[in-house]
């Protein structure tokens, strides 16, 4: 069974849930599992990378090839 399968079986299954705790449980769990798998992702930054972002942010502006904060929240509402 793939992945794509496994996963709509899982919705199907809970989608058929009546009991709030099993719910709730369920939920905890996602959460756990979505936080651990953010902290495996995430990695610290070496001085060079920070360095090379910083400088690649101050040409965009420079060029201005950047997004007002008001820009974004219009482009994402």
């Amino acid at each position: 069974m793939d992945i794509q399968t496994k996963k709509l079986n899982f919705i199907q299954e809970f989608l058929r849930l009546t009991d709030e705790k099993v719910i709730d449980k369920l939920n905890r769990i996602l959460k756990s599992e979505r936080k651990k798998q953010i902290e495996k992702d995430l990695s610290p930054m070496s001085i060079e990378q920070l360095n090379d972002e910083i400088d690649k942010a101050v040409e965009d502006a420079k060029n201005e090839r950047v997004i007002k904060a008001t820009g974004l929240k219009d482009k994402w509402v």
